[in-house]
């Protein structure tokens, strides 16, 4: 378990890129969806060329054709996963500023339990416990750092972030599913190529293209600035290859739903590294007594997660 913690938490790292540098792209005036697009296109070359590294043409190859035998399942998966989640991500960040979203986006915490509940599994009382004190240590944190609050921008802001994050957890762990074929619902993918984790990703990125290409006919945005190009490509990087192949890395060496529960719950590390990234980039932070008391409740959360070990089976 605690491996896992620590896997989720370097993921958060990476993932608070996106909170800090979407913002910066929403105060440039940058197209909410091209933040999103561009994102997965820089994704799917960036993950091209770590594939030919690891095994040349034929692995890309390999990758094409299972993507190809099962590309109902790669879409949805892809479109819940990738697309809806981050394309309402982004919409929000033109409708509200970032204290909305980071706060709004930890609810995938607790989303997480009951898309774990939608699969079947099962786990103890403590696991919502422990989700619920991240969840309001996250909330402490970033509600302390109101200034104006609008409702109707609150509104415009949290719903699309809300509905992402159940959007997110539920298209991992269809990909959880299908790796493992405990369920009779979801396709079982008998290949050896899941067990790499920049494999599923470029599976997942592949099957989010429709989604997207259906997203740009529909609202045909002018182009995007060249700073907005480089500022999707450094997300692509760090929030998109990285963040996402270790989260997804750690997802899979998950044993049971208590440990999918914790690695998803680590999540709530973001936050912290948002406001360092937000302080270093824009100089703008400022820790109050909410603020410390939120950090004191991830931090107990996340070690409550390590120290509780659950040994009964699903």
């Amino acid at each position: 378990m605690f491996k896992l913690i620590v896997l989720g938490i370097i993921s958060g790292a990476f993932f608070s890129t996106t909170f800090v540098l979407n913002e910066l792209m929403s105060v440039q005036n940058g197209h909410w969806l091209y933040s999103a697009t561009l994102r997965y296109f820089f994704m799917i070359l960036f993950l091209a060329i770590i594939l030919l590294f690891q095994g040349g043409v034929k692995r890309l190859k390999e990758v094409s054709n299972l993507f190809l035998q099962n590309y109902v399942f790669w879409i949805i998966s892809g479109t819940i996963g990738f697309g809806f989640f981050y394309a309402l991500i982004c919409f929000a960040a033109d409708y509200s500023g970032a204290w909305v979203i980071a706060a709004s986006w930890q609810f995938t915490i607790v989303a997480t339990l009951f898309v774990l509940l939608f699969f079947g599994k099962s786990f103890p009382k403590k696991i919502w416990f422990f989700s619920s004190i991240i969840f309001i240590g996250v909330c402490l944190v970033n509600l302390s750092h109101i200034d104006n609050f609008e409702f109707l921008t609150f509104i415009y802001g949290a719903i699309p972030v809300l509905v992402a994050s159940f959007c997110y957890p539920l298209g991992n762990q269809l990909i959880w599913e299908s790796q493992n074929g405990s369920n009779t619902k979801v396709p079982h993918i008998k290949s050896s190529l899941l067990k790499n984790s920049f494999n599923k990703v470029v599976l997942m990125c592949l099957g989010s293209i429709p989604f997207w290409i259906v997203l740009l006919l529909i609202f045909q945005p002018s182009l995007p600035s060249s700073s907005q190009v480089i500022n999707s490509s450094f997300v692509a990087l760090f929030s998109g290859v990285f963040a996402t192949t270790i989260f997804l890395y750690a997802r899979g060496m998950a044993k049971n739903s208590d440990e999918i529960a914790a690695v998803d719950a680590t999540q709530a590390s973001e936050v912290i590294f948002a406001m360092i990234g937000g302080f270093l980039l824009f100089g703008n932070i400022s820790i109050s007594t909410f603020s410390i008391i939120g950090l004191i409740l991830i931090m107990l959360g996340l070690f409550l997660f390590i120290k509780y070990q659950n040994k009964s089976k699903i």
